[in-house]
């Protein structure tokens, strides 16, 4: 590296650099001053590490931690983005591109893994706004079951729904919002896909387009915030934190399901854990994402394994995707039985849901 220059696969790459709270370079988010398509050093402290990145002409920028604002990491997963498809496929929530991903790393300071460098957030958030996922709504049935049993400890917690705001952050096409209109609250929803919410809509549900942020919903407003499956894909998930504080009342609650990269489950598989993929930016453990919302301003009530109901025909599906001799069997078998709509639950401990209160 000299000067303002990086080299990169063998050629020399202009860079610019966005300015920081310290006042120089160090612990700077670094980009390329145009979109490139090239191979990406992905550095450790001690030695670098070279891994495929070729985001198809698009801009990428590296990123400091979100948790703690360090610039010091190990490469975790190397890149395998040679093997990548269709962007517009692979951030669908029903994407089968498992194992696909820009060089995942961790803060050597407090833990947090994320991808890096990964494309700009402006590309990531006009690829969600122009998003399309027909296979979602096909897979309705699934989901009505897995959202029925991520309300009931909701309701556990602060009561039942009648007189009560809720916020679902990524709602896409409203399945949560009606079962929780269903039970009384007062549901609304934010989601960047045009498509998805032109759905929502159409269910009579109240949905605003866009991000959380650029919906400006009023201080201290609603009772309970959730977010399924979705702090992964954010590229500010603590700022998104720090929104939601601010938008909940006092004793507000904020339910927040991920997956946990320090699951036994994950570290068995390593890098074949299948929730290794493009679209995802951060890959939380309970304990990296209960930090983050204590800097948010929360504090965390509980934390527990929870899995998701999905039906044997997509099921079969999706171990097709990462086992293609053996899932190819399962479909076979599943067919041959008529139970392609059959849901079963599924729970291998490496889903999780936080809940956690504002004071």
């Amino acid at each position: 590296m000299k000067g303002d220059e990086d080299r990169v696969g063998g050629f020399v790459v202009p860079l610019s650099f966005q300015k920081g709270p310290s006042g120089g370079r160090e612990g700077y988010r670094r980009r390329p001053s145009r979109p490139v398509n090239f191979s990406v050093l992905a550095c450790e402290t001690v030695r670098c590490h070279r891994a495929t990145f070729e985001p198809g002409g698009c801009a990428v920028e590296y990123v400091v931690c979100n948790l703690c604002g360090s610039s010091r990491t190990r490469l975790r997963f190397p890149s395998t983005l040679w093997r990548r498809r269709d962007r517009a496929v692979d951030f669908r929530c029903t994407s089968n591109g498992y194992g696909i991903h820009p060089p995942i790393v961790q803060c050597l300071d407090c833990g947090l893994v994320y991808a890096n460098p990964r494309y700009e957030a402006s590309e990531i958030a006009e690829t969600y706004r122009a998003m399309e996922d027909p296979l979602y709504v096909l897979e309705r049935e699934g989901r009505v079951l897995t959202f029925e049993r991520h309300l009931r400890p909701i309701e556990q917690l602060i009561g039942p729904g009648p007189g009560r705001r809720l916020l679902d952050v990524g709602c896409h096409i409203g399945v949560f919002l009606e079962i929780a209109q269903a039970h009384g609250w007062e549901a609304w929803g934010v989601e960047p896909s045009r498509w998805a919410v032109e759905i929502a809509r159409a269910r009579g549900l109240h949905v605003v387009e866009g991000t959380l942020r650029e919906a400006a919903f009023p201080e201290a407003w609603f009772d309970v915030v959730t977010m399924w499956d979705v702090i992964e894909h954010l590229s500010d998930p603590l700022g998104e934190l720090r929104e939601v504080y601010r938008i909940l009342r006092p004793g507000g609650w904020v339910v927040i399901h991920t997956m946990d990269i320090e699951s036994p489950f994950a570290r068995l598989l390593g890098p074949r854990w299948p929730w290794l993929m493009e679209m995802h930016l951060y890959y939380f453990s309970r304990r990296t994402l209960q930090r983050m919302l204590e800097h948010a301003g929360f504090r965390v009530y509980h934390t527990a394994a929870e899995g998701r109901y999905l039906r044997l025909g997509y099921l079969a599906t999706r171990v097709r995707a990462l086992l293609p001799r053996l899932g190819t069997l399962l479909v076979r078998l599943v067919q041959w039985a008529h139970l392609e709509r059959q849901a079963v639950y599924i729970n291998l401990g490496d889903l999780f849901t936080a809940y956690a209160w504002k004071p």
